[in-house]
């Protein structure tokens, strides 16, 4: 393939003696100027300065008076009026008085700005209101613990009230620990009933080895059972189950570890009360197995005395126990019925007469029985059921 060449013209050459003048910013600098030099400079410009202003100053006339505008005419400042001071009266003749000693300099105050009048020091203006008078706690029992005898709330949930604003004490707002009267009125805000209603109450059928209350031992509480898939799906209640449900629930009883039966956990501390109260009298019934002398069937061998004593007679830690029913429900099964709630109660009477538990359920409590509710399973408590 062909190449194709330019010529470039060769560019001529300067001769050797021509200088190349040099770039901007590169090659030779301009010398700096002496300080003769400068002045010098400076007044040859000023020199020409003052020969054009003396050439520019005859070209221009100063105008006529008649061409000025006129001057806008301002009206005089009123005069402030004078008060003369009155001469005051001579005072009268004053006796000599002696040469008091010379006091110290005091040195010169900061001027203090003008501070308004406390609110105490105020004169009033408007009609005066009378102030309530304060609510009294010397006497009279505290309000938490008459709306729990009321059955009105709980007294931890009383005090929640209280604290809220929700309770008035005849017709004024009450203070947390205020004390007041049995007989006095109350009334409950309606929000505080609304949030009431939202707690729920749920019947477990408690198996063997779950503790009624706190993990111990190694033991998981009851609690935990309270899921939705262990939810009976014979509930009379028609109660949806919600999360926050499982929340907050405290046993309203005690059911020993190796006891199985109905358990009620409770979000109403009403119920609690109602249950577990010292002036409780709602009835537990239970279903005892028992061995006399390490054999079975001890109906016809237990003692009649012996079985009068389990039902009035025993005391525990020095303290009598109230009176209960108790009776053979088969050849080797009692029926207990309490109205108190001692710890290992019934265990502990048994040993009394020689008898020991080998199992024992609990099937009723109040007017709510166990029914056929499953073991390990929950249903809520219905609003028509009541203990």
């Amino acid at each position: 393939m062909a190449t194709l060449k330019l010529n470039k013209t060769a560019a001529p050459k300067k001769e050797s003696g021509e200088r190349r003048a040099p770039l901007r910013g590169k090659g030779v600098s301009r010398p700096r100027q002496t300080l003769e030099q400068a002045q010098t400079e400076r007044r040859e410009k000023r020199a020409a300065f003052e020969q054009r202003r003396r050439e520019e100053t005859p070209a221009s006339a100063p105008s006529s008076p008649s061409s000025r505008p006129p001057r806008k005419t301002v009206a005089p400042k009123p005069q402030r009026p004078v008060f003369h001071r009155e001469e005051a009266a001579p005072l009268p003749h004053q006796p000599h008085q002696p040469h008091q000693p010379h006091q110290p300099h005091q040195p010169h105050q900061p001027h203090q700005p003008h501070q308004p009048a406390r609110r105490d020091q105020r004169r009033a203006t408007g009609p005066r209101v009378p102030r309530e008078a304060p609510i009294s706690n010397a006497e009279g029992e505290r309000l938490s613990k008459v709306m729990s005898e009321r059955r009105i709330a709980s007294r931890r949930e009383a005090d929640e009230w209280i604290a809220a604003g929700w309770v008035r004490v005849d017709g004024r707002v009450a203070e947390l620990g205020q004390r007041v009267q049995p007989d006095v009125r109350i009334e409950i805000d309606p929000r505080a009933q609304h949030e009431q209603a939202k707690q729920v109450t749920i019947l477990l059928h408690k198996p063997i080895g779950y503790v009624s209350g706190q993990a111990e031992d190694g033991y998981e509480p009851a609690s935990v059972l309270i899921k939705s898939h262990a939810h009976w799906k014979d509930d009379p209640s028609d109660t949806k189950f919600n999360i926050g449900h499982a929340r907050g629930l405290a046993p309203a009883g005690r059911l020993d570890i190796d006891s199985t039966g109905l358990l009620v956990l409770t979000q109403d501390g009403r119920i609690a009360k109602l249950l577990i109260g010292e002036d409780s009298d709602i009835e537990k019934e239970y279903l005892v197995r028992v061995e006399y002398h390490g054999e079975g069937s001890p109906m016809e061998r237990f003692p009649a005395e012996d079985l009068a004593l389990l039902n009035h007679g025993l005391e525990l830690d020095g303290v009598p126990l109230k009176p209960a029913k108790v009776s053979w429900q088969n050849e080797d099964q009692l029926r207990f019925v309490l109205r108190e709630g001692r710890k290992r109660q019934i265990r502990r009477m048994c040993e009394l007469v020689g008898l020991k538990v080998v199992g024992l359920k609990r099937v009723r409590i109040g007017r709510i029985p166990l029914g056929k509710l499953p073991p390990g399973e929950w249903r809520y408590l219905a609003p028509w059921e009541k203990f």
